[in-house]
């Protein structure tokens, strides 16, 4: 039995880099880091009835975290995961 995860749970957060918006202006694709549980249908669910647009297709990466030193000990960030999100032409998203 699929874990049913409410929509805020799935989109933590948009991810507005200087590429980001460049590619949300010249192909409709927004950068969300979601949940690491979450698939490309919960994915594509979630972003269509948050902001209301009709989601193309959905495309998503895994970012393991980096290491990182601090004198004698180890440690590392937290792995993370991505999603780029192709809508419709008709639709965009107002992030700011």
């Amino acid at each position: 039995m699929p874990i049913t995860i409410d929509d805020f749970d799935i989109i933590i957060r948009p991810l507005i880099t200087e590429q980001g918006v460049h590619f949300a202006n010249t192909k409709g694709a927004y950068s969300f880091e979601v949940n690491k549980k979450a698939n490309k249908i919960q994915i594509k669910n979630a972003v269509e009835r948050i902001y209301n647009v009709k989601v193309r297709k959905v495309r998503t990466a895994n970012h393991r975290g980096k290491l990182r030193r601090r004198g004698r000990t180890y440690g590392s960030k937290p792995s993370w995961k991505k999603a780029v999100v192709f809508l419709d032409p008709e639709f965009h998203i107002d992030l700011f």
